[in-house]
């Protein structure tokens, strides 16, 4: 009995939480990375699993594919942990799946270079929206497998034989790849023909590869300088001879067209912009499903059609061909940046201002984009574009984006973690988050009305949609081959005074007529450059959606 309740003393805890401490699991660096493969290939695969087993289910092809999962994370893992830094490198791995399990599970998002780039291009506010509570859960439960990584101590061997050891590992994983694979290999060669995607599902190959893939593409350090283009535009006729023009560009974020009141939807989302004389246009599709693929591309030459993603990037956009024309070009920001469409140009960082009006918490509303539109415009006489780059509809704390007296529908929900609200609630919320934007673009259209000292227009397209549920999908940033419409299909809008229209000989009636057929953001290098008459070898015509309603 004494030996019991000496056994129970609190000051006999310090001895067992020491002795604990002190306890080793002694394994060569290959019976380390062999457990640490199965580990990953049964407690970080949920969502792989789901996708790839069907129900019920067939044990031969689990078996093919869990040893084939077993073998890819052990050949990365066989190049990635080495001496010293083994330990922080898996440790930092297991977090990292269970995070990329959690968001993967929440949202039904894939893992590839694209999502990658986005989370490492991403600013903290952006960042912020996405840390509920909820991943906690993930995180807590891989604790089990760091404490347990933190007891193992690796037996010691001279280098020479480690290195051999090391690649016997990487052939020895090789063949087990192989060995999965030949197992069922009739199945998994019609598995991956028609279920490429579901790659991307495996954790943490997929999060290493697209990391590996960015880093490659864009190495850290000095930014590398874009290559110009379009080195012959010149600008006929010169602003000079004639009254200028101001022509906003309204990039929005994260709005589909399949919520877009002009275009159908049951919901009138656009009570402003249908008061106003604005063409709209039903059939318009993004170049990608994300902003950091998107917006480079939409100012692009090479767009979707030639998609070129080392080109789009490696170059300047179509705003430093305005510019050197001698088209003034300002990028206005309430965003996470431009992703270099304005490197070197003006930029207004506008996110973090203070404005008590429109600002709120660590955010400014749209609002901001037009507040003192008109006075940035006046501060220079000759032609030139101002693009407006929207917080819009950022998810997923959509109920963010707007002030109060914009929530028209509820219950609206209120919280990054959708999984705690019911669909309803987040398509209220959304499309809340879209009559604000119809208000910032009836305030813009309005502000430029009233310019009589120059020709305005105005343009709205949205960068990428969004998924509200659809198919267990919420979000953006789903590989564009896979990705759903409601993803790539955007709303777009213009708008054009009667200066415009009088002295560019724009006939309205005609855009109109036009504007009901497919478009795409390829659409959009051509026809910026055709509103302003810049000209250039790069100039498409039939790209241009205005040139056919231009009387000569």
């Amino acid at each position: 009995m004494n030996t019991i309740l000496r056994t129970l003393a609190p000051a006999a805890w310090g001895d067992h939480l020491r002795a604990a401490w002190a306890w080793r699991l002694r394994l060569s660096s290959e019976a380390m990375i062999l457990w640490a493969s199965v580990y990953f290939t049964l407690a970080s695969n949920a969502m792989f699993w789901k996708a790839a087993v069907p129900s019920p289910i067939q044990i031969r092809w689990a078996f093919s594919l869990a040893v084939l999962i077993t073998a890819v994370n052990g050949f990365l893992l066989a190049l990635l942990l080495w001496p010293r830094l083994w330990r922080a490198t898996l440790i930092a791995l297991i977090l990292l799946a269970a995070m990329a399990g959690h968001y993967m599970s929440a949202y039904g998002i894939y893992i590839d270079a694209d999502m990658v780039r986005n989370v490492v291009k991403t600013d903290w506010r952006e960042a912020h929206d996405l840390l509920g509570w909820d991943l906690l859960i993930p995180l807590v439960t891989a604790v089990p497998a760091v404490l347990l990584v933190t007891r193992i101590e690796l037996t010691r061997r001279p280098w020479t034989r480690a290195l051999l050891a090391r690649v016997a590992l990487l052939v020895a994983m090789a063949l087990l790849g192989a060995l999965g694979a030949a197992t069922s290999l009739q199945a998994l060669s019609s598995f991956l023909r028609n279920q490429r995607e579901v790659r991307y599902l495996v954790t943490p190959a997929n999060v290493v590869v697209s990391l590996a893939k960015v880093i490659s593409e864009e190495p850290p350090g000095k930014a590398r300088v874009q290559l110009p283009i379009g080195e012959d535009a010149v600008q006929s006729p010169a602003a000079g001879e004639r009254k200028p023009r101001l022509l906003v560009l309204v990039v929005g974020e994260t709005a589909r067209a399949a919520n877009w009141g002009l275009s159908g939807y049951t919901r009138q989302t656009t009570p402003a912009l249908a008061k106003r004389n604005v063409v709209n246009y039903p059939q318009v599709s993004a170049c990608g499903s994300s902003t950091e693929v998107s917006l480079p591309c939409m100012f692009s030459p090479y767009g979707r059609k030639d998609y070129d993603e080392k080109a789009i990037r490696g170059h300047q956009s179509v705003l430093h061909i305005l510019q050197r024309a001698g088209v003034r070009v300002l990028w206005r920001d309430n965003q996470s940046g431009c992703k270099g469409v304005c490197s070197g140009l003006e930029i207004q960082d506008l996110h973090a201002r203070t404005d008590a009006d429109v600002c709120e918490g660590n955010r400014c509303y749209d609002q901001i984009l037009v507040k003192d539109l008109a006075q940035q415009a006046r501060t220079h006489r000759g032609d030139q574009v101002i693009v407006l780059h929207m917080l819009g509809n950022h998810g997923p704390t959509y109920a963010e984006r707007y002030p109060r007296q914009f929530a028209r529908f509820t219950p609206e929900c209120t919280t990054s973690d959708l999984g705690r609200c019911e669909r309803e609630q987040i398509v209220n919320a959304y499309d809340n988050a879209l009559l604000y934007t119809d208000h910032v673009l009836g305030n813009t259209i309005d502000a430029l009305a009233q310019m009589s000292d120059y020709d305005t227009a105005m343009i709205y397209v949205s960068d990428h949609g969004e998924s509200l549920g659809e198919n267990g999908l919420f979000l953006h940033g789903m590989p564009y081959a896979i990705a759903p419409k409601e993803q790539l299909q955007v709303p777009m809008v213009a708008w054009f005074s009667h200066g415009w229209q009088q002295h560019t000989r724009l006939d309205i009636h005609c855009v109109r007529q036009n504007a009901t057929v497919p478009y795409s953001h390829d659409n959009l290098f051509h026809t910026l450059l055709g509103l302003t008459d810049v000209r250039t070898a790069l100039y498409q015509p039939a790209q241009d959606l205005y040139r056919s309603c231009r009387t000569p």
